[in-house]
């Protein structure tokens, strides 16, 4: 059995442009009578449709992509976006999210792409991958809270309000949890379009001393800071 999800959006062209980024090949397009397309990438297929005077910006298209390595995945969406549009976007549409663990998946670790048709791409670990341990931190929960309301329902906004409040308050989080927390709020400001929160972030977080363990234990997180800073 194959099932294909139809999304909808309002060119076709912007959404072959962008998928053929993301290392998506075209297996169909046609204009009449109605816009039509087909990309596929691998084993995954997404077909479009499209509709005059569509709003991407209220659209309520989505759909899951289970796949055995979110992160080998993540880094070929964002070679492809870095050379088609010259970074990785992070507000607006189209956009992509990292992987992070999601506290509404078992904890594992799914990104999200809001494709210019405004269509949700939610792509997370097959069923069968290891379940990571639950947060125990305060901070750390306050994290996981956050990325539901970003990653999943879509409200940034809540999400920082969230993640501000408990940088604020929590006070004894380790160093790990805190550049862990500190690293996604610079990605929701970015997100928000917040340039100068986001630089205050990211100065905050560059203060924190991490010894050799640690920074072992960050090397993806404090990778992925590093593009903040250049594509930010």
């Amino acid at each position: 059995m194959t099932v294909i999800p139809l999304l909808p959006c309002a060119s076709i062209d912007d959404m072959l442009e962008f998928y053929s980024a993301l290392g998506f090949e075209r297996t169909y397009r046609q204009t009449k009578p109605n816009p039509y397309l087909a990309m596929r990438r691998e084993d995954v297929e997404l077909h479009f449709f499209g509709i005059p005077g569509f709003k991407p910006a209220d659209s309520y298209g989505s759909c899951i992509v289970q796949v055995p390595d979110t992160g080998v995945l993540h880094r070929a969406f964002a070679d492809g976006l870095r050379t088609a549009y010259g970074k990785v976007p992070l507000s607006g549409i189209p956009r992509m999210t990292r992987p992070r663990p999601r506290k509404n998946a078992d904890g594992l670790a799914g990104f999200s792409v809001v494709d210019p048709g405004g269509n949700w791409i939610r792509i997370f670990p097959a069923p069968d991958a290891p379940t990571p341990p639950a947060a125990t931190g305060k901070l750390a929960k306050a994290l996981e809270n956050a990325v539901v309301l970003a990653d999943s329902h879509g409200d940034p906004a809540q999400a920082a309000k969230i993640l501000d409040g408990a940088l604020h308050r929590v006070t004894d989080a380790s160093a790990v949890e805190r550049v862990e927390a500190l690293a996604y709020r610079a990605e929701l400001a970015f997100t928000l379009e917040d340039p100068e929160r986001a630089a205050a972030v990211l100065d905050e977080l560059g203060g924190i001393p991490l010894n050799t363990e640690e920074r072992e234990r960050l090397a993806e997180t404090l990778a992925n800071v590093e593009e903040l800073r250049r594509e930010g």
